[in-house]
């Protein structure tokens, strides 16, 4: 019987995760949550499914240049968005990984269109995901949004999502979020909010750097989403970019004794340079690729 190509694709993946490995190929490439991959045409069903950008750094003409901050696509705020809803990905090569890491950092219920090529590397990224400590963890908040459901809070929330402003969506103003943005409000009228990269900034000013749950230094192309109960907190962070990353350096709301990052095709490792201060916690993750997380305890 002729194998499918997702069946002749499993043969490579055996073949890099090593003869002796203790973990199958078939194990490796196993759905995580409601992420599952395929290398073959999608079925009708699956072409339903809504779909999504392919995640990375694109070039924009006449909104890139050598000092400006490079454009990223993600599909966060989608997924922040629309919880419940089904996504499909069809994905060029070496896109893979990173659609998987995002797919698994937000809980979405989301099918990938790969490349062969792309495959080891994908079930690289669903076995990390697979071996973390189990950890059911709230996401964390300092921004609340209410939702007309219009394509400019849409825009709106990608940016919040691509610079690190944590948010959740709310039917009205909460207390205990130290902003709350309705577009269309005397303080956020809708004409700000039709350059969202202006009206970003305004949220964030508002909120003041001191006040955030997460800082990210010395990379816009990598993007956090923050879990946490106040006594233990998970960090996904996802690289956007085509570069590695080392010593990337992270401030979390919170006084934590520390913890420890856990990265592709690298063994556990703890945090560098732990400091906390001031109500937060600063420390910097040895390495990221494409798809790292962080435990802090």
């Amino acid at each position: 019987m002729r194998r499918t190509a997702l069946a002749l694709a499993l043969t490579i993946v055996s073949a890099s995760l090593g003869a002796h490995s203790v973990i199958s190929h078939q194990e490796a490439c196993a759905p995580v949550g409601a992420v599952r991959v395929s290398t073959d045409l999608l079925s009708a069903e699956d072409v339903a499914r809504e779909p999504l950008l392919v995640p990375g750094t694109v070039a924009r003409p006449g909104l890139a240049s050598p000092t400006r901050a490079p454009w990223v696509n993600t599909n966060g705020a989608r997924f922040i968005r629309s919880p419940t809803a089904k996504f499909r990905y069809e994905l060029p090569e070496s896109k893979g990984p990173i659609a998987a890491a995002e797919a698994i950092a937000y809980g979405a219920d989301a099918v990938l269109q790969i490349t062969l090529g792309d495959l080891p590397a994908v079930c690289r990224v669903f076995t990390l995901a697979r071996d973390l400590p189990p950890a059911t963890l709230p996401a964390v908040a300092d921004i609340g949004v209410i939702d007309d459901g219009g394509p400019m809070v849409a825009e709106v929330m990608n940016l919040l999502v691509r610079r690190n402003l944590l948010f959740q969506i709310v039917p009205g103003s909460q207390k205990q979020l130290p902003v709350n943005v309705r577009i269309g409000s005397p303080e956020y009228p809708a004409a700000e909010a039709a350059d969202p990269s202006a009206f970003a900034l305004k949220i964030r000013r508002q909120l003041t750097d001191e006040r955030r749950a997460l800082r990210i230094f010395g990379s816009e192309v990598v993007v956090g989403r923050l879990t946490g109960d106040g006594t233990r907190a998970r960090l996904h962070l996802l690289n956007y970019g085509n570069r590695e990353i080392v010593g990337l350096r992270v401030r979390v709301r919170g006084t934590y004794r520390g913890g420890d990052a856990y990265v592709v095709d690298q063994d556990r490792a703890a945090l560098a340079d732990v400091a906390a201060a001031g109500g937060a916690t600063e420390f910097s993750v040895p390495l990221i690729r494409t798809y790292a997380v962080v435990d802090l305890r």
